[in-house]
């Protein structure tokens, strides 16, 4: 996995307080972060826990966007992800890393990211237990993986 290089200090290194709160906020498309994007690994694992072939998750789920793999928009532009009920995931054992890594995806880790992308609206920042820097690093490596993976299709 491609390792984050930092040259002083995060402001998170002290670690972050961060539990979600099951809102499904985080689902709901917002703008510049509005697309889910499906790498291979995620399309597979989606389609297992849904009982269907990667091909068939693809086909009936995704949209090439930029010439990467997305969750298709909503036909009725309902800003909620598809697989959202209520404020439950659907696929949960099968979600994309993307999901699977919120809130720690390496372009919301500045403090002013943070505090205008993330704590403005996600009810989880400021709850739960400390999730330390030796947690939060390989999250954000994970995802800067996933984010190559899915540019490199």
């Amino acid at each position: 996995m491609p390792k984050r290089q930092s040259t002083r200090e995060e402001w998170w290194a002290a670690g972050v307080q961060f539990e979600c709160q099951g809102s499904g906020r985080c689902c709901t498309s917002r703008g510049e972060f509005g697309y889910v994007y499906f790498s291979p690994a995620d399309r597979k694992r989606a389609a297992k826990v849904m009982g269907i072939s990667e091909r068939q998750f693809r086909d009936q789920y995704c949209q090439q966007v930029e010439n990467s793999w997305a969750l298709k928009e909503p036909e009725d532009k309902n800003p909620d992800c598809i697989f959202l009920r209520g404020n439950r995931c659907t696929i949960y054992e099968g979600r994309p890393t993307q999901c699977r890594t919120w809130p720690f995806w390496p372009e919301v880790m500045s403090a002013k990211a943070w505090n205008k992308g993330v704590a403005s609206y996600c009810p989880g920042v400021g709850k739960g237990p400390v999730i330390s820097a030796d947690v939060i690093r390989p999250t954000l490596d994970e995802q800067a993986a996933s984010d190559l993976a899915v540019a490199s299709e």
